[in-house]
């Protein structure tokens, strides 16, 4: 570990920059040489570290003087206006949100897929992380893609509402709390009550486009991952928002560019150490939300084809979007940019 790195996580009080400050802690990254910052309302809150405590300071450009990485656990909006007030201070900066990835002059990197990026001159200090969907598919994909070309993949991710930070988890317990009392609750972050239900949009709609920008959003990421393997399958699909806290399930339809069997197909994914194959259904063994939280691995099952349609393969995933998804990447991708990790 570089003993001069400085680190800054910003949005730490957020359900991603808890995530972060535990994944640090498992690395033994020392509380001095780490600032957690947040917005001024979240100012003065203390946030355990180990066996340290750490203080929440306001994010200014003070406040980020003398940092070396800066980690953006925060909304898009917020990291556009963050990115480049860290990078003027001198920090590399990699940011979660979508604030970049559709800048074609930021990386966007994924670690253990493209990471080889962060070790090529690129203009400015800032990286770009994708989303958990695009993470999860990304990484299944890619031994299929090896081992048999992939051509489309569609997309159905059921997504945990732990995905709009503290203010879905606090609306879906009170909505809970409030349908097992027999009332309504109303609806201020989804667009729909989400408490048992089911809200097929995401985050909102792309101007004059069926497509919301979660969704659009993927397609744009892996076709910008993908761009350095050269071959770049088209990825669509629909977001839905489901009354679970933590975890994206993903069912996913992929079009192989050759015909595969499936015990080809489970063993492609076998090989790859990001995944975890759980693929037992008659023993009641396949991915689960509750299963993956804290799992760095993406764990994939239920794998079938069709004989009258051989060239697909069908299957169920599932991500913790706030972990895999979001934090490990985020710190992963980070160290690595700061010389500070391989």
């Amino acid at each position: 570990m570089n003993e001069n790195l400085r680190i800054a996580v910003v949005g730490a009080t957020g359900v991603v920059g808890t995530e972060v400050l535990s994944t640090l802690l498992l690395r033994d990254f020392p509380a001095e040489q780490l600032s957690v910052l947040a917005s001024e309302r979240s100012e003065g809150e203390e946030l355990a570290y180990g066996e340290e405590t750490l203080e929440v300071e306001p994010v200014s450009a003070e406040t980020l003087r003398g940092i070396g990485l800066v980690l953006l656990a925060t909304p898009a909006d917020a990291s556009r206006t963050l990115a480049p007030l860290a990078q003027a201070a001198g920090a590399w900066v990699v940011d979660v949100s979508s604030a970049f990835r559709a800048d074609g002059t930021v990386p966007l990197v994924l670690p253990g897929f493209n990471s080889e990026a962060l070790g090529t001159p690129f203009k400015g200090r800032i990286v770009s992380l994708p989303s958990a969907v695009t993470t999860a598919v990304a990484t299944l994909v890619e031994p299929l893609r090896q081992a048999f070309g992939v051509a489309q993949v569609q997309v159905t991710a059921l997504m945990g509402v732990s995905s709009s930070g503290q203010r879905g988890l606090k609306e879906l317990e009170q909505q809970t709390s409030a349908l097992l009392s027999g009332r309504e609750p109303e609806a201020h972050v989804f667009p729909h009550r989400v408490g048992f239900n089911l809200v097929p949009q995401v985050g909102p709609f792309m101007a004059n486009s069926p497509w919301t920008e979660e969704e659009a959003g993927w397609t744009l990421e892996c076709a910008r991952l993908f761009a350095s393997k050269g071959e770049v399958p088209v990825v669509a699909g629909t977001a839905v928002q489901v009354p679970t806290f933590f975890g994206h399930g993903l069912s996913l339809h992929v079009r192989l560019k050759k015909p595969a069997p499936v015990d080809q197909a489970r063993a492609a994914l076998k090989g790859s150490p990001a995944l975890k194959v759980l693929d037992s259904p008659t023993e009641k063994v396949y991915p689960l939300p509750s299963l993956v939280t804290a799992d760095p691995t993406i764990h994939v099952g239920r794998l079938r084809s069709f004989p009258q349609a051989p060239e697909w393969l069908t299957l169920f995933a599932t991500v913790d979007n706030a972990g895999r998804g979001a934090a490990l990447n985020l710190v992963e991708a980070g160290l690595r940019l700061a010389g500070s990790d391989s």
